[in-house]
């Protein structure tokens, strides 16, 4: 059964793990090793995930299958947003599940959570950007009922990608607000 946690500064080396397993096994292929290398070192540092995890409008969640992690979630309001910086509007800045629990509704239960997460917030829309060369993962959104409302630059490495940006709003949902 899998569960979800609040991620916390203990564990800090593990969620440096799980966050440089998923995004290799997920982008590795689709990128250059030094750029892949580059990225990992710089944006999973511990150093750098410790900021992360003490800034105040910024959530972590791992899910665990027994007493292996097998993803994470990570969350943006206010402040802490990487683009828009709404403060009716939750940002998921990251979903990643390792690939052996793809089909195995990780990624929908960590979703659910976002989605609860912006509920307590009193939250009227949730957003994210997802690498267009990604069509599993628009996929996935599109099938929450997210839609495409602009672009921003990912850099990865030296290599300048395209991310598209979804947005749902949440004043529909059953429960939400």
């Amino acid at each position: 059964m899998i569960k979800i946690q609040k991620v916390g500064l203990e564990d800090l080396k593990t969620l440096q793990e799980i966050s440089r397993s998923t995004f290799h096994e997920t982008f590795a292929d689709s990128n250059t090793q030094q750029d892949m290398q580059h990225y990992l070192s710089v944006n999973f540092s511990l150093d750098q995930l410790g900021v992360e995890l003490n800034e105040a409008d910024s959530q972590f969640f791992m899910t665990w299958d027994k007493d292996r992690p097998v993803g994470y979630l990570k969350v943006n309001s206010g402040k802490a947003q990487s683009d828009l910086k709404e403060e009716d509007s939750l940002e998921i800045e990251r979903i990643y599940v390792l690939n052996a629990y793809h089909g195995k509704k990780v990624g929908q239960l960590l979703y659910g959570h976002a989605l609860e997460v912006a509920r307590q917030l009193g939250k009227s829309s949730i957003w994210l950007g997802v690498w267009e060369n990604n069509p599993r993962a628009i996929r996935f959104y599109e099938k929450n009922g997210f839609v495409i409302f602009g672009t921003h630059v990912f850099k990865m490495g030296e290599d300048e990608q395209t991310d598209l940006l979804m947005r749902k709003s949440l004043s529909g949902e059953e429960g939400l607000l």
